[in-house]
C-alpha cells in the first residue's frame, strides 16, 4: 500500500488569535493531496521549533511534544487497521475514521478532556504531567485496562520513581477525575469503577521555608563550570523568594507586568491561581534584591521570566542545595514560603503580607506567623523591653 506521509504544521493560516497563540495542526500527504488534522494544542509562536517541528520553551513542552507525538502514532495505527481490513487507504477514509474514534485511547481520551476543559493553562500543565507518567508507566492503555490492579500499579511506579506521597496523591487525583470522566461519557463501566476499593493517601503539608543564613548561602553559591546552567535556575527561585511568587505566576510574567510608578519599579501581575491583582513595590523588599536581578536580566527579562517545567526546576534546585551545602529538600514553591515567613519575621503586618502574596483570606497568611518558632523568641524579647 502507499503509506500516507505525516508532519506537524504550525500557524497554518499565518494569523494569532487573541491570546496571540495558534494551532499546531497535523497534515496528511497522500497522492498529491492533503488534510489537515488539528492537535487543539496552540501556542505562542516562540514556543515552537520550526526545523525541528517541536514544542520549545514551554513550561510544559516534554508533555506536549509526547501527546502530539501520541497523535501521530495514533494516525498510524489507525492507518494500518484500515489496511488489515483490506479497504482501499484515501485521506477520506482516514479523516473519517479518525474523527469517529478520536477517544479510541484512555490517553488520548483523557488528553482531549484537558485541552477543552475550561481549566486554567496552569492547571491543565498539571494534568498533562500526569498524562506523561501515565505514558511512562504503560504507553498505550486502553479504556478496559483501569482497574483497581492498575492504578495501585501506577501508585508503586510513582513511589518507585521517587515521587513523594502528596505528589502521588496529586497524580492519583487527576488519574480519578479522567476515570469518573470517562464513566460519565461511557467509555468505562460505572460497575468497573477502579477507585472504589482504592484511597488516595495524603500526608500533612509541611511549608518548608529557607532561614536567613540559608538565603545568604544560596546568595552566595558560586556556580562554574558544569553548574553554570543552573544559574537561571538559583536567580529565578532568589527572585521568587524575595516576591513571594509561585510559579505559574513567575512564568506568566511579561515586561509589561514591570511598571514604573512615582519614579519606583513595581510588579503589577493577576495571579494565575486566583485572579486576584497582586501590586509588588520592589524597591521596598528584602532591600531592592528582586530589582538586582531584574538589572541583570536586563533587555532579557522575556527570557528570565521562561524557565523549564516545575519537575525540571524542582531537582536542580536540589542540586544548588547541595552546592550551596543547605541541609534541607526545598522546591520552587518554598520560595513563596520563604517570602511570607522572612517577611512576618521582620515585622511585616498580616495584612500587608496578605496583599502582597495574593491571598484572599486571612485565614491562609496566619499560617505563616506560626512556623517559625523564631518569631515567638524576637516578639517574646520585645516585650521585656517595655
Amino acid at each position: 500500500m502507499r503509506k500516507i506521509s505525516y508532519r506537524f504544521v504550525y500557524n497554518r493560516k499565518k494569523s494569532l488569535n487573541d491570546r496571540g497563540t495558534a494551532l499546531v495542526q497535523v497534515e496528511a500527504y497522500l497522492n498529491k493531496k492533503k488534510v489537515y488534522f488539528s492537535t487543539h494544542v496552540y501556542l505562542r509562536p516562540e514556543q515552537w521549533d520550526v526545523k525541528r517541528k517541536v514544542v520549545k520553551d514551554h513550561p510544559n513542552q516534554d508533555a506536549l511534544n509526547g501527546m502530539l507525538n501520541e497523535f501521530i502514532i495514533e494516525l498510524e495505527k489507525k492507518e494500518l487497521s484500515l489496511w488489515r481490513q483490506g479497504k482501499t487507504i484515501t485521506l477520506s477514509l482516514i479523516k473519517e475514521e479518525f474523527k469517529s474514534n478520536t477517544d479510541a485511547s484512555f490517553l488520548g481520551f483523557a488528553r482531549k478532556e484537558i485541552i477543552s476543559s475550561q481549566l486554567k493553562d496552569s492547571t491543565k500543565r498539571n494534568h498533562l504531567t500526569t498524562i506523561t507518567l501515565l505514558q511512562s508507566f504503560k504507553p498505550t492503555i486502553e479504556f478496559e485496562d483501569l482497574t483497581y490492579n492498575f492504578v495501585t500499579d501506577f501508585e508503586k511506579f510513582l513511589y518507585e520513581s521517587g515521587y513523594q506521597t502528596n505528589t502521588i496523591a496529586k497524580h492519583m487525583k487527576h488519574l480519578k477525575s479522567f476515570v469518573n470522566a470517562a464513566i460519565n461519557k461511557g467509555y468505562i463501566d460505572p460497575n468497573n469503577y477502579a477507585f472504589r476499593r482504592y484511597k488516595i493517601k495524603m500526608k500533612e503539608g509541611k511549608h518548608v521555608f529557607l532561614l536567613p543564613e540559608e538565603m545568604k548561602k544560596l546568595e552566595e553559591v558560586s556556580l562554574t563550570g558544569r553548574n553554570r546552567g543552573l544559574e537561571h535556575t538559583l536567580d529565578a527561585f532568589l527572585f521568587c523568594c524575595y516576591t513571594g511568587l509561585r510559579y505559574s505566576d513567575f512564568v506568566s510574567l511579561k515586561e509589561k507586568n514591570v511598571v514604573k510608578m512615582g519614579g519606583k519599579l513595581w510588579l503589577i501581575f493577576d495571579s494565575v491561581k486566583t485572579g486576584a491583582e497582586v501590586k509588588l513595590p520592589l524597591s521596598l523588599l528584602f532591600e531592592g534584591k528582586a530589582l538586582t536581578l531584574l538589572q541583570k536580566y536586563r533587555r532579557k527579562w522575556s527570557s528570565f521570566f521562561s524557565i523549564k517545567n516545575n519537575s525540571s526546576v524542582n531537582k536542580e534546585l536540589i542540586r544548588i542545595g547541595k552546592l550551596a551545602r543547605i541541609n534541607k529538600h526545598f522546591s520552587f514553591h518554598s520560595a513563596r514560603h520563604t517570602n511570607a515567613t522572612l517577611l512576618i519575621y521582620k515585622g511585616a503586618n498580616i495584612t500587608t503580607v496578605q496583599k502582597l502574596l495574593g491571598h484572599k483570606n486571612l485565614a491562609t497568611t496566619q499560617i505563616y506567623g506560626e512556623v517559625m518558632g523564631s518569631t515567638i523568641v524576637r516578639d517574646l524579647k520585645k516585650c521585656q523591653k517595655k
